[in-house]
């Protein structure tokens, strides 16, 4: 059985800095690519990072600069490094894995609960 676990989400203040993880399990983590999506209230889930099972990464333009992904795939667990964060960087934070996830939700079959980030002004 797959699962996503997530967790670092939290209340900030604008300018301050949260890492967000992700503990995966039930299949061979470094052969996935794992991505990292948000969705605020009344709007889509969007794409923020992903990193392929080699190492690949992609990162939006909205949060490049200031996000970084990574991953461990000795503790097989993914990480979202978020820097200078604002306040329209309030969202719920999903990660997700999938062989031929990338850019796209529908690449990822199995994703986390979600972690609540707030940043206020």
């Amino acid at each position: 059985q797959v699962q996503l676990v997530e967790s670092g989400g939290g209340l900030v203040q604008a300018g301050d800095s949260l890492r967000l993880s992700c503990v995966a399990s039930g299949r061979t983590f470094s052969t996935y690519n794992m991505g990292w999506f948000r969705q605020a209230p009344g709007k889509e889930r969007e794409f923020i990072a992903a990193i392929s099972w080699s190492g690949l990464r992609n990162v939006a333009d909205s949060v490049k600069g200031r996000f970084t992904i990574s991953r461990d795939n000795v503790k097989t667990t993914l990480f979202l490094q978020m820097n200078s964060l604002k306040p329209e960087d309030t969202a719920v934070y999903y990660c997700a894995q999938g062989k031929t996830g990338w850019l796209r939700p529908d690449g990822y079959d199995y994703w986390g609960q979600g972690t609540q980030v707030t940043v206020s002004s």
